[in-house]
């Protein structure tokens, strides 16, 4: 799961939770730019595209097209068809990715009541994106935002991959956005549950415009998604296998009603780490890693801090617990232990069964019903491995789902290759090794070439780290 949006500077998280800033909307009148270094058409001018201004997403209360030249975000930042914001921080500078895929893109919006999405001036929740290239393969891929990030997050993680493959891509914010998307108007849980609701209406749409598109059905769709989006994945799965044929699931979120969940571990770190940091204190610091933070991750521990624990505890506790702090609006931020109300003391065994109950209302079981690869990163500071992937492939056991699942534990990852930079020689990026995940998986449903088996991948002694994996 992502429970909050990756950034890498307070500055730029603060970005990220308002929502993002609007780079254009895609419907504008400006002259749009021409792929760059494209070869083939303008799809812009009569041909494919052009006879295909009619397309409707069914459901949709308010949908804008056009022809681009390039649906990669090396030509939708600069025609204004992307929002830059809702991705920075989650790959490593310097990756390289395709581009070069002219198309139809389609946004717009499904009937909501909430306003947190604030993306061309709509200030409108469940908005979306499908992109919809000229050469298809037969194939749709649907994610989810991670953290409460915008439709466009995974447009350079993994649009920009699927469309080079001639899928059909299709986004959704997942129907709140923002660090107090907690605050739609619904019941404890309500919405972390809207985000199925939405990845599954969006999945039915975009079915149904490929049919229009291509005067054909999709013959495979998948699910793919990172942290929440990777959560999003589970879920699905799990609850509305008839849709999907297989699913990339990279480090997604783990919710149990009965622990782990975020709430059973993030505030050990919170209480701890001041001191740990102040001192080195050895009881904080072993304290920490028994809420399952591996061992080797301490020098990730002072960013986490400032920028994940204790945002992502309070607007999840917020949403899943809002009595715990009474009339407070998600907490206090970086409480010193001890303080009334204080996240740092959350204890989430000791709450009562309607706090057990929303998280149930949201959890995973690991009945999987369509094959899955899992990637998570050895040293993820967020949602460590120990008390999230680790559990959940425990669980796709226990259910008789194992032969259809694949968990690959990338020694030296975490939870945004932004940080890559900043330590080359301790971390390494999971964009490549998810790709990699994702060919493995389509391999296997369409081709029944059987993925390695589970296990631990060692980070290589050489080679280039940021832009190829060997799984």
């Amino acid at each position: 799961m992502t429970p909050l949006p990756h950034a890498l500077a307070r500055a730029t998280a603060l970005v990220v939770l308002a929502g993002g800033a609007l780079v254009g909307a895609p419907a504008g009148a400006a002259p749009r730019t021409a792929a760059p270094g494209a070869d083939r058409p303008d799809p812009t001018a009569a041909g494919w595209c052009a006879d295909r201004a009619g397309l409707v997403v069914k459901g949709a209360e308010h949908q804008v097209s056009a022809c681009l030249g390039d649906l990669t975000t090396a030509g939708t930042v600069a025609s204004g068809h992307t929002v830059q914001s809702d991705w920075n921080g989650l790959h490593a500078a310097g990756t390289r990715n395709p581009s070069g895929v002219p198309g139809i893109q389609l946004d717009g919006y499904f009937p909501d009541t909430s306003t947190t999405n604030t993306h061309h001036g709509w200030d409108h929740d469940a908005q979306f994106v499908i992109r919809l290239p000229e050469e298809w393969n037969g194939g749709i891929v649907v994610t989810g935002a991670p953290g409460v990030r915008g439709q466009y997050a995974n447009d350079f993680i993994i649009g920009d991959w699927v469309l080079s493959k001639g899928y059909a891509f299709a986004s959704t914010d997942k129907g709140n956005t923002g660090a107090a998307y907690y605050r739609d108007g619904s019941s404890p849980g309500g919405s972390i549950r809207e985000w199925h609701r939405r990845v599954t209406e969006l999945t039915r749409a975009t079915k149904r415009v490929v049919r229009q598109a291509y005067g054909a059905q999709a013959d495979r769709t998948y699910m793919a998604g990172i942290s929440n989006g990777g959560y999003l994945t589970r879920w699905q799965l799990e609850n509305k296998p008839q849709l999907f044929d297989g699913g990339l699931d990279w480090e997604g979120t783990l919710f149990r009603a009965e622990g782990p969940n975020l709430l059973t571990f993030l505030p050990t770190a919170l209480k701890n780490y001041p001191a740990y940091a102040a001192t080195g204190d050895p009881a904080a610091h072993d304290a920490i890693i028994a809420a399952g933070f591996a061992p080797g991750s301490e020098f990730l521990w002072a960013f986490h801090h400032s920028y994940y624990w204790d945002l992502t505890q309070r607007i999840y506790r917020e949403e899943l617990d809002p009595t715990w702090d009474g009339a407070l609006d998600a907490g206090i931020p970086f409480c010193a232990s001890g303080t009334p109300s204080c996240d740092a003391d959350y204890n989430y065994a000791s709450r009562p069964r309607a706090v057990k109950d929303a998280v149930r209302s949201v959890s995973l079981t690991g009945r999987i019903r369509r094959p899955m690869i899992t990637v998570h990163g050895s040293l993820d500071t967020l949602l460590p491995p120990a008390v999230d992937s680790d559990v959940y492939d425990a669980l796709v056991d226990e259910a008789g789902s194992g032969r259809m699942h694949r968990y690959y534990l990338v020694e030296d990852g975490t939870h945004t290759d932004g940080l890559y930079p900043a330590y080359p020689d301790r971390l390494r990026p999971l964009l490549p090794c998810a790709r990699d995940a994702f060919d493995l998986l389509t391999a296997w449903v369409e081709d029944g070439v059987t993925p390695p088996p589970d296990g631990f991948r060692p980070r290589p002694t050489g080679g280039d780290l940021l832009d190829t994996c060997e799984l």
